[in-house]
């Protein structure tokens, strides 16, 4: 299929594309990786297509008081292939290589992910994860959004009418990482880890699971568990039985076997990296 006809608008500016989102039905074009295959199957027709992909200014890495800020337009592979993100978000660049193929990565934009908020997609667990921020504009202003409260529901942001998200700023979060993926049609499920060992000791957790319900999962029970023991395979096991999730049904896997799936991808993404 081709997509509904829509008229288009390749903003100049940040200010230009917020006018313009101001609008109903409009929808932004920035790598076009999940965009247009909605258009072109008609699950999306918007009246306006804003395309900013020549907001120069949204495409950039660089380090800021502790974080690692991120512009929207920036690449994927951009990002995967940064040797500050290597350094400073190893999760995240582990995530990356994740996302579709090379040639996806090539096109695609870190902004474009987190705005697609897809349930099971890397880029909003790894930030669920890491307590990042995603920063938008609008008409009114700039605001910032915690990752958690940025993700509402499949596919659904707390983005008002007018506003567009402009970066995302991720705390430094070194150490081991490890990212388990179960990909199969109907049954898409991730999960990422980043742990701290010292002294055979586990300092800081940061887990989340995505896939197992409307949004990433933060799983703090599991993290709580952890912190402050031996990580052992008892103790990870016990810490694993922590999690909770509702995850849907779906004609490929039932619920009971997503959820017993989201549990062996956790504990093992904390053994993969307490023993990397």
């Amino acid at each position: 299929m081709k997509a509904a006809a829509f008229e288009y608008l390749r903003a100049a500016s940040c200010d230009e594309a917020v006018a313009a989102l101001a609008g109903e039905d409009t929808a932004v074009l920035a790598g076009g990786q999940s965009l247009v295959p909605l258009l072109n199957m008609r699950l999306a027709r918007p009246r306006l297509v804003v395309d900013i992909n020549r907001l120069a200014d949204l495409s950039y890495l660089r380090r800021d008081n502790g974080n690692v800020v991120i512009g929207a337009l920036t690449r994927h592979r951009a990002a995967e292939t940064s040797a500050m993100v290597a350094t400073d978000l190893p999760l995240l660049a582990a995530a990356l290589r994740y996302v579709g193929h090379v040639s996806t990565r090539n096109r695609g934009t870190v902004g474009g992910s987190l705005a697609h908020a897809d349930p099971s997609a890397e880029l909003p667990t790894v930030a669920v994860a890491l307590d990042a921020s995603i920063r938008v504009q609008g008409s009114h202003g700039v605001r910032d959004i915690a990752a958690p409260d940025f993700f509402v529901g499949p596919h659904e942001t707390a983005l008002a009418p007018g506003e567009l998200l402009v970066s995302v700023s991720f705390p430094v979060v070194p150490g081991a990482v490890s990212v388990q993926e179960l990909p199969f049609r109907g049954c898409d499920l991730v999960v990422v880890a980043a742990v701290a060992v010292e002294d055979g000791i586990c300092a800081q957790a940061r887990i989340a699971v995505g896939g197992a319900g409307p949004t990433p999962i933060r799983a703090s029970a599991v993290e709580e568990a952890l912190i402050g023991r031996p990580v052992t395979d008892a103790v990870i096991a016990a810490a694993v039985a922590e999690f909770t999730c509702d995850p849907p049904d779906s004609l490929h896997a039932p619920a009971s076997y997503r959820r017993e799936m989201a549990s062996v991808l956790t504990r093992r993404a904390i053994g993969t990296a307490v023993h990397t």
